[in-house]
């Protein structure tokens, strides 16, 4: 549970509030790389048979150079960086997932599933492309991630859309998007393995989806170091996910809320 939350947290936030916490675009002229660290809070429901909600402390860093950045479970290399376009390749962790013995035993029997004949999903790391237009009209960002460790094999598209206001000395950002998952990827953390097929599992296999959510985040400085940092995310999940047996019955949708206090350097 603790992994998939720490997914969704580090996934989830929007780049310009990470961006923001570390200073934005790299150290300045003849000065050091800007770091930042801090720590914050997030709730949120679970979706796994079994799983409730849950409340996590979270330590939060970042570093932004000129060209390499690190901000949570995604580092990079900038290829292009101005006021308009960024483009980089990037590496990330998954921590989607859960191990077996973190499942509600109950909760899968109702599903029709023995939770013996289950076998963990495990993380991995995605490596890809990311890109955001930055403009009047507000910001878009796109990810291409694919998976290079063997998990699942699988493929992800992300596109999100903010359009950020100032409000005070804060900054509240809007934000609407979708993912789309290749059928590898959704089959291996939604769906039943073949092996466990062969054990007896119900064959289920939702193949490919596209997972819209909508949200916000927002970032305010507390004098020259400190800043503190929220975000809340709302996903409906397609019914090829909603009707996975691995999931708590009538689960159709997921949502996090999240907030930080970090200090730069």
């Amino acid at each position: 549970m603790k992994k998939l939350l720490l997914s969704v947290l580090l996934s989830g936030m929007s780049s310009v509030a990470f961006a923001q916490a570390g200073d934005g675009d790299g150290p300045p002229e003849g000065g050091p790389p800007r770091w930042s660290v801090g720590l914050g809070a997030m709730i949120k429901n679970g979706q796994y048979a079994g799983e409730g909600s849950d409340v996590m402390p979270i330590p939060l860093v970042t570093y932004n150079g000129e060209r390499f950045f690190f901000q949570g479970i995604t580092a990079g290399w900038k290829f292009i960086d101005n006021d308009a376009f960024e483009l980089a390749a990037i590496g990330k962790f998954r921590f989607d997932g859960f191990d077996v013995k973190d499942l509600g035993r109950a909760e899968l029997a109702r599903n029709g599933i023995d939770y013996r004949l289950l076998e963990d999903r495990d993380k991995g790391f995605d490596v890809g492309m990311a890109a955001k237009w930055k403009g009047r009209g507000g910001e878009l960002d796109v990810e291409l991630l694919a998976d290079a460790t063997g998990t699942s094999e699988g493929q992800e598209l992300s596109l999100q859309y903010g359009y950020p206001f100032q409000i005070g000395k804060g900054q509240l950002t809007p934000q609407v998007g979708v993912t789309w998952q290749s059928d590898d990827l959704a089959n291996y953390y939604y769906g039943t393995l073949k092996e466990e097929v062969a054990r007896g599992v119900v064959n289920y296999k939702p193949d490919s989806v596209t997972v819209p959510h909508i949200g916000f985040s927002y970032f305010r400085p507390i004098g020259e170091k400190w800043s503190i940092m929220s975000f809340a995310k709302y996903s409906r999940l397609p019914d090829e996910l909603s009707d996975s047996p691995l999931l708590e019955r009538d689960t159709d949708s997921n949502a996090s809320i999240f907030i930080g206090l970090s200090r730069g350097f």
